[in-house]
């Protein structure tokens, strides 16, 4: 085990930063002496000699000219020490860190603009090297693991112009707070990628970056290698799932697939398949990924979220989804858990609602099917003033961190206004890191609470139901519910609803919802809720009240 040892030189007495570095050494595997405040040349120097020290940290606090002048006083008497292999790193205000950069004896210097989880990549080792060398994981499994227990932080890019999102994916990439880009492509890329003569030039950069070559996708990635070196992913498609695999695979290495179950098709107009079809589609390019040991995220539950469906159908999304992401083959699963969908639930019936869905998807796992967690904001529930917004940002990922994520997939506070520009998409990751490096030194076990515990077990009673119910469609499948006949039937007949789904030929919208002590349930004719036992009922007398 490598030996730090660190503290305040001089007359300086402010240890705290001091403090937080060796608690971030330990994390990271180092044996560490806090030498304390004031501390003299030749104590500090003694000690690394006498503890055989492979990094001493040096901290300075108080006025820059005179920092300046006890830095070069240190620097020239532990000047063999570093002949000797000793490393060492400085921590200070930022006027006094500015000297110690000028100085050139200092390996890394700390201004306190850093995060936590800045520092600790440099404890690890695993700092950059050169301009075009990573020591980054590039793989999502090895990054989750090599960063904890700091999540990943994921965040949605791309802009109207290729040459705008190249730029921002640069500076993105070089200010080293983004662990994944997600690459936000257009409409027509999505669904048009091989059909040319389907593309609308009047639809080009609408709704993200107009990639139209695999080359596109090349250039985007290679952009990407400097800095902190972000894993990159992006949208399977609403056409040609398979061949769109092979490209995104080839040219930016997906770092994982993200796929529906029961969207982006001609239910939600975003795609040219039925319902259906779309789903047996969905379920290929499940089992392609995992053939490939590729993660596998179905951004599914929230959708049904989206379109205000009651809890207990969001819950029963989000078990079918893992149910057919383990059966189709897939080994690492990212289980998405977006708050605030529908807005207007209380925090507590939305961590009631998450702790539910956990308890039910828990049972899957096992050595070949491994469920890795992902939070995020809502998309429908930030104000349209940037004020706010950031605060709703702050305090959301802060309730995301009662789930322990491996990754959180930031939102940026300027959603509800415009599609997010390099510079926001910095500040946002900046906002989610200080609200994780807050909760993880200690929040609240929020899941004690009595009424979260009892609203879990509600749901997942109440989902069994509606399960139990998919069952019983009738079928020659082995296995109900990945039978993508019956998945679309359930939908059909109205057992999984949602009020926006009124006059669509693929579903019912007959359900009647309404927020109802921060819960969203399912309501009768005079605004009562309504059990699932009696819902179900309902739906099989033919009644679609």
């Amino acid at each position: 085990m490598k030996t730090i040892i660190a503290g305040a030189l001089g007359e300086c007495v402010h240890v705290a930063g001091v403090s937080n570095f060796l608690r971030l050494a330990e994390l990271a595997g180092w044996r560490t002496i806090f030498l304390g405040p004031a501390v003299s040349i030749e104590e500090m120097i003694s000690a690394a000699i006498k503890e055989k020290a492979d990094m001493v940290g040096v901290s300075y606090r108080l006025t820059p000219e005179t920092g300046e002048r006890l830095l070069a006083e240190f620097a020239e008497a532990a000047d063999e020490l570093r002949d000797r292999g000793v490393r060492f790193v400085f921590g200070g205000t930022p006027p006094v860190a500015d000297k110690a950069q000028v100085s050139g004896f200092f390996e890394k210097v700390f201004s306190g603009k850093e995060g936590d989880a800045e520092v600790l990549r440099f404890l690890r080792d695993e700092q950059q090297k050169s301009e075009r060398t990573s020591t980054f994981p590039s793989r999502t499994i090895d990054r989750i693991n090599w960063k904890s227990p700091f999540p990943l932080i994921r965040h949605h890019f791309g802009l109207p112009s290729m040459q705008a999102t190249i730029d921002g994916i640069q500076k993105i990439s070089k200010a080293q707070v983004l662990d994944v880009i997600s690459l936000g492509v257009d409409q027509d890329a999505q669904e048009n990628f091989f059909h040319p003569e389907r593309q609308d030039p009047r639809r080009k950069g609408a709704g993200g970056v107009p990639v139209r070559s695999a080359g596109d996708y090349r250039l985007l990635y290679d952009t990407s290698r400097c800095g902190n070196f972000p894993l990159m992913r992006t949208y399977s498609g609403t056409d040609d799932f398979l061949r769109l695999a092979e490209v995104v695979h080839d040219t930016i290495h997906n770092s994982w697939c993200a796929i529906p179950l029961f969207w982006f098709n001609q239910m939600d107009g975003r795609g040219p398949w039925d319902l259906e079809g779309s789903i047996r589609e969905h379920q290929q390019v499940m089992a392609w990924y995992g053939e490939r040991g590729i993660p596998v995220e179905l951004n599914e539950p929230h959708h049904w979220g989206m379109r205000d469906a009651p809890d207990v159908i969001y819950v029963v999304a989000a078990y079918l989804s893992a149910y057919n992401a383990r059966t189709m083959g897939v080994r690492d699963y990212i289980a998405q858990f977006m708050f605030n969908s529908p807005p207007g639930l209380s925090d507590a019936m939305d961590l009631a609602k998450m702790f539910a869905i956990l308890e039910m998807i828990h049972p899957l796992e096992n050595e070949q099917f491994k469920i890795w967690r992902q939070t995020r904001t809502g998309l429908l529930s930030y104000p349209l003033d940037p004020i706010p917004a950031r605060a709703h940002l702050a305090t959301s990922v802060y309730l995301q961190m009662a789930l322990k994520p491996h990754i959180i997939h930031v939102v940026g506070f300027s959603e509800a206004d415009h599609a997010a520009t390099a510079e926001d998409v910095i500040e946002s990751c900046q906002l989610a890191q200080r609200a994780i490096e807050n909760s993880l030194k200690g929040a609240p076990e929020m899941t004690f609470d009595p009424a979260i515990q009892a609203r879990a077990k509600h749901l997942v009673s109440e989902a069994a139901l509606i399960l139990e119910e998919i069952k019983n469609i009738k079928t020659d499948s082995v296995d109900v519910l990945v039978d993508p006949q019956v998945l679309a039937k359930s939908v059909l007949q109205g057992i999984l609803d949602a009020p926006q789904l009124k006059n669509n030929r693929f579903g019912r919208g007959t359900i009647r919802t309404r927020i109802v002590d921060g819960c969203c349930e399912a309501i009768d004719l005079e605004g009562n809720i309504i059990t699932e036992t009696k819902r179900l009922h309902q739906i099989r007398k033919g009644n679609t009240t």
